[in-house]
């Protein structure tokens, strides 16, 4: 049964509270922000959430997989809370805190790879990628970098130079960090090279060397390959089995460093503490931001101890590894490991994904499906043999989610991401896919 306590389709969305401030944030605050649609938050609980009108929404988003154990947990905002009653800020690169340390400690043993490891700490995930840049040209002496199209990185120079996710926002802001070289991703439903798994033999990770490194890019000269094992921005596509395995082998036969970009897929979200697991690598470099510390501006940069090897100086941080941020990513950890949100995210993921293959059955233009965890990408369609992408129909389909009381965004061109909090339960998946399905014939029926 529906909760009545959801929006009113009766009523005008948002209400007078949330249209002033729309109002007031588009004379305030920079254009370049992207709003998706008119929510304005009061507070959240879980994985519900109120605007300033006192509508309930349930929530998809958790701040782009950030809000890995929920809106407000009372274990984070403890943890939070108290640390702020000690002290806010102590510049982490020149003095020494505990609990800095500690999660220091506590990271590099649930990164994949041997115990040898060193962290860096950062406000961000981009920062992160900016800090695993530098250290990757600095290790290895070589000039280069490898990523992929449909590659969200972030929006800082270096980072921008590797992201390949839309024109937009890469428009206006050249000449970009020179070295960097695109390639196609593992990306089966749209293969760049008109090619069927398995029968390709993964022909994509060939290319790089066969081609690539013989024609344009000189192997010798790379420093590492940048990527995402499941990729956010570009659509969340889950590239095929044995396709990371076979990019680090080609990275260690050429002595480049494995870059892994965690940012949005770490942190349990999957099924496993790291997406990359999924494919039994080990990677160079492992780049956490975004679900560390449920909410609180926190990124990490995680290498092995023999590749972090530059000195003193050589990198740093002001509000980096803040001990604020870092007392919420412990108990986020902790909440993770005590409330079983992996097994969690995995039993739910499935869930979720059952629902949306079975939709699927019912709506054409649904053409692929497809997720790990709590990490569902749901990409529609204007035919589904031609797979012409549905622009508009993705775009008319979260406005009506949205109108309904459940919050989505988009991801790649045509795709419909679910990136719920790690601690959502059935009932909550059950009433938010309904609301989707509802949203979606609306959307179909309007077109």
């Amino acid at each position: 049964m529906r909760d009545s306590t959801l929006v009113d389709l009766s009523t005008d969305i948002p209400g007078p509270k949330g249209r002033e401030y729309v109002a007031r944030d588009t004379e305030a605050i920079s254009p370049s922000y992207t709003r998706a649609y008119p929510f304005v938050m009061e507070r959240g609980e879980g994985s519900l959430v109120w605007d300033v009108d006192g509508n309930r929404y349930i929530d998809f988003n958790a701040g782009i997989a950030v809000a890995t154990t929920g809106h407000a947990h009372p274990e984070v905002v403890k943890a939070v809370q108290e640390q702020a009653a000690k002290f806010i800020h102590m510049a982490g690169t020149d003095f020494y805190y505990a609990v800095q340390i500690a999660l220091a400690e506590k990271l590099n043993s649930l990164v994949p790879g041997d115990d040898s490891k060193r962290l860096f700490f950062t406000n961000s995930g981009t920062e992160a990628v900016e800090a695993a840049l530098k250290l990757a040209r600095y290790h290895t002496g070589r000039p280069r970098a490898l990523a992929f199209l449909g590659a969200f990185h972030g929006r800082s120079m270096g980072a921008l130079s590797l992201t390949a996710s839309k024109a937009v926002q890469r428009r206006g802001f050249a000449p970009l960090v020179p070295g960097v070289t695109h390639v196609p991703y593992g990306y089966c439903y749209r293969c760049a090279y008109n090619l069927e798994y398995p029968s390709c033999d993964l022909y994509c990770v060939d290319y790089i060397e066969k081609t690539l490194f013989k024609q344009l890019v000189p192997a010798d000269e790379v420093a590492a390959i940048f990527v995402e094992p499941i990729q956010g921005e570009g659509g969340y596509v889950v590239p095929p089995p044995g396709y990371h395995s076979r990019l680090k082998e080609l990275a260690e036969k050429w002595g480049i460093l494995f870059v892994a970009d965690e940012i949005q897929m770490g942190m349990g979200r999957t099924g496993k503490w790291f997406s990359i697991e999924h494919w039994g690598v080990d990677p160079d470099i492992t780049l956490i931001a975004k679900g560390i510390a449920s909410g609180m501006p926190l990124g990490a940069m995680v290498a092995r101890k023999e590749v972090m090897n530059w000195p003193p100086g050589s990198h740093g941080t002001t509000f980096g590894g803040n001990p604020v941020s870092c007392a919420a990513a412990t108990a986020t950890i902790q909440v993770i490991e005590e409330e079983g949100l992996i097994e969690n995210a995995a039993t739910m993921g499935e869930r979720l994904l059952t629902a949306a293959e079975a939709m699927q059955g019912r709506h054409g233009v649904i053409g692929d499906v497809r997720g790990k965890g709590l990490l569902l990408g749901v990409e529609l369609v204007t035919d589904g043999e031609t797979k012409e992408p549905a622009h508009e129909l993705r775009d008319a389909v979260i406005d009506q989610a949205f109108k309904r009381g459940l919050l989505l965004l988009g991801c790649g061109p045509n795709t419909v991401r679910f990136v719920p909090a790690m601690t959502v339960d059935g009932d909550t998946v059950d009433e938010a896919m309904s609301l989707f399905e509802e949203a979606l014939t609306e959307a179909e029926d309007s077109d």
